[in-house]
């Protein structure tokens, strides 16, 4: 029976084992307690903040807090002024940004066609009218200009373009993916062509990132656009709203919609606007993560195995004498269940301060360049703990094993070396 004695006992046998271990052996020990413990967290913590880092991506430089969009029966939203006007009053409302959005086709070096059947040099796009300075306070996306400069509101005929619609940045060859062949650059004449509606524009800048809501658009002034498409009623199709820190998207939704808003537009938060098969994907790499890790965890069971196996069975003389003077065999059990306890919230309390302390500071402040995210490590604090739980206990059990194993053996047995 494991009573109080029985623990103290154990407790002074475990302390006095491992202050006479050598001290490369119990460094060794809590590397591989540590490693396991990375395996555990920053490898599911990577794999989920691949897809995170992504989803971050759309809310900061697309969708933003709470998107007020264009309703499935409608083109666009209507009695978009009013709306815009609900919007200015609102004092939780940092900024948003107002969209003319419209599908359309972008053509290049048109001028070189002497025939008419010569191939036309043309790819399908999206177009969006917008404020600049709006759109870049709300989305920041002036960030992603990899070519010239965004463009400013007194900008006319001038365009950027996405890099999607570009070969030399989208090297695909299908039938169903249109790329401009030609080598357009800022300042290159390009003829896009937006409901029916054509017109000579000029590349001022083109705009590269990690979101196709961003890389197959065609970005173009909104008074300009505005009157190339027709739209005199000034109805927006999409609107990006950025709150002020510490304002709760779900409670700036429901204003919106008690003040009608939701009769003439579709309102969400971004939470609300995510797609469902975003979420999918993090629970996979989620389920992926935890498998990786799970061999990590057997891994250092079997090596905690393995060394108190060893050390019970170079200890066994040790032990049979132990137990010939009047310890008992539970009491040296729990020594060694208390060793690998040691070993296990050791090399936790290592590894807590490498993820929050090294780590995941580090890679926020440098993402890991996924070709279609900027990951970055997931490492949420109750998670982390359950996994701390499953490494100790997986450990403990691994150490106590081969101490019952060992302490069964016959007293006189263990003393004269029998087996």
């Amino acid at each position: 029976m494991f009573s109080l004695l029985n623990y103290r006992i154990g407790f002074f046998l475990a302390v006095r084992q491992i202050r006479r271990s050598s001290i490369w052996t119990n460094v060794l020990i809590t590397f591989v307690m540590v490693l396991t413990f990375l395996n555990l967290v920053v490898v599911s913590g990577i794999l989920v903040g691949l897809i995170q880092g992504a989803v971050d991506a759309v809310r900061t430089h697309y969708i933003s807090d709470v998107i007020i969009s264009t309703p499935t029966s409608k083109n666009y939203i209507e009695n978009s002024p009013a709306v815009i006007e609900i919007l200015k009053k609102d004092s939780r409302i940092d900024s948003f940004s107002a969209r003319y959005l419209k599908a359309g086709t972008v053509e290049a070096n048109y001028k070189a066609q002497v025939k008419t059947t010569d191939k036309t040099d043309m790819a399908s796009a999206s177009f969006a009218g917008i404020d600049p300075i709006a759109e870049d306070k709300v989305a920041d996306i002036s960030r992603f200009i990899v070519e010239g400069s965004f463009l400013t509101p007194l900008d006319y005929d001038q365009v950027v373009v996405g890099s999607y619609l570009l070969k030399r940045y989208m090297p695909v060859d299908s039938p169903g993916f249109s790329t401009l062949s030609s080598d357009v650059r800022p300042g290159t004449k390009i003829r896009i062509n937006v409901g029916g509606v054509q017109r000579e524009v000029t590349v001022k800048g083109i705009i590269k990132s990690k979101l196709d809501e961003i890389n197959m658009r065609v970005f173009m002034v909104d008074s300009q656009f505005r009157n190339l498409v027709g739209r005199t009623d000034y109805n927006v199709n999409e609107i990006s709203i950025k709150l002020k820190p510490g304002n709760d998207p779900v409670r700036v939704r429901d204003d919106l919609l008690v003040q009608g808003v939701g009769q003439v537009a579709k309102v969400q938060t971004f939470t609300d606007a995510e797609p469902k098969f975003i979420k999918d994907m993090i629970q996979t790499f989620a389920i992926l993560g935890d498998i990786f890790s799970s061999i990590g965890l057997v891994v250092a069971a079997i090596t905690i195995f393995i060394v108190i196996f060893i050390n019970a069975i170079t200890r066994r003389k040790f032990i049979g004498i132990l137990k010939g003077i009047g310890i008992s065999g539970e009491a040296i059990e729990v020594s060694y269940v208390m060793q690998s306890f040691f070993y296990a919230i050791t090399g936790s309390i290592i590894g807590l301060l490498l993820v929050y302390a090294v780590l995941q500071p580090f890679i926020a402040a440098h993402p890991i360049d996924f070709p279609f995210s900027d990951g970055i490590l997931v490492a949420p604090i109750s998670s982390t703990l359950f996994r701390i739980a499953l490494l100790i206990i997986s450990t403990v059990i691994a150490g106590y094993v081969p101490a019952r194993m060992i302490v069964r053996k016959n007293t006189l047995d263990s003393i004269l070396g029998r087996n």
